[in-house]
């Protein structure tokens, strides 16, 4: 039993629009079920949208929301021209531009934007250079999802409790896990480190329009990984129950208030 990125709903105005908007920035086919529409990032994990009201309720929160979320999305690419294709396809489908794509600290060449649902992305090249030909469409390497936390020490030790495995530690500036195959990563930043390293205000307040799915083997690990949650210090915000999406799930959020889906098939 160990906690997995598996998949990340982001809570949108109007799901269609999203659908389109997400399937033309990452060039990916989308599927839909239960007003909910998914895409496979190119095997690097997988996105959900769903209207931000349906989501709030599904966590059994407010679906008010302004400001700063207190996430950042990013997809990691190999090249500079995978940065710069990417960023055109968003903002030719609506988003807007927070960081043009250029060389930043420690040879990395970033862009950041925001998509018309009001998520924030940051793209990036570990080089500054185009040493090949870039493919087309672009084909990110990984999809990573950076949480705003008070204290990332504090964070990691409740995430450790659930089972996951500490890749990167650089105490309370940065803390990232290892990947499971086919899921996406996940940091843990200050949350002010987190909105400056963006480009965007600290401040915002309300549900983040964010849950982050894993799916569990059996009805017994969601049992258990939310009992986990529980003792480590989170809150179970909804118990484990059968759903009308016919799965066995559950509820949680961790210290800092983002929220988790776990579940498993009836």
């Amino acid at each position: 039993m160990a906690l997995a990125l598996d998949i990340i709903t982001i809570g949108v105005p109007q799901v269609e629009a999203a659908r389109a908007f997400y399937t033309s920035a990452f060039s990916a086919t989308a599927t839909d079920d239960d007003h909910t529409a998914r895409l496979n990032l190119h095997g690097t994990g997988r996105l959900a949208l769903r209207q931000i009201g349906a989501l709030a309720a599904d966590s059994a929160a407010n679906p008010a929301t302004s400001g700063f979320r207190g996430y950042v999305l990013s997809c990691i690419v190999s090249r500079p021209a995978e940065v710069r294709a990417l960023l055109q396809a968003a903002t030719a489908n609506g988003a807007t531009v927070i960081k043009p794509a250029k060389k930043a600290l420690f040879g990395e060449f970033v862009a950041v934007y925001q998509a018309p649902d009001g998520a924030v992305w940051k793209l990036a090249a570990a080089s500054s250079k185009d040493t090949d030909l870039a493919p087309d469409p672009p084909k990110p390497t990984e999809t990573a999802l950076f949480l705003g936390v008070a204290k990332p020490k504090t964070s990691k030790a409740f995430y450790e409790k659930l089972g996951m495995n500490v890749d990167r530690d650089y105490g309370d500036k940065f803390i990232d896990f290892t990947i499971a195959d086919g899921a996406c990563r996940l940091g843990l930043l200050p949350r002010k480190a987190l909105a400056k390293d963006a480009g965007v205000d600290e401040h915002g307040d309300g549900f983040s329009a964010l849950v982050l799915t894993h799916t569990a083997a059996t009805c017994d690990d969601v049992d258990a990984l939310l009992a986990a949650a529980d003792s480590a210090g989170g809150r179970v915000t909804a118990p484990a129950a059968q759903t009308g999406q016919g799965d066995y799930a559950g509820h949680f959020t961790d210290p800092d208030g983002h929220h988790w889906r776990i579940t498993t098939p009836a």
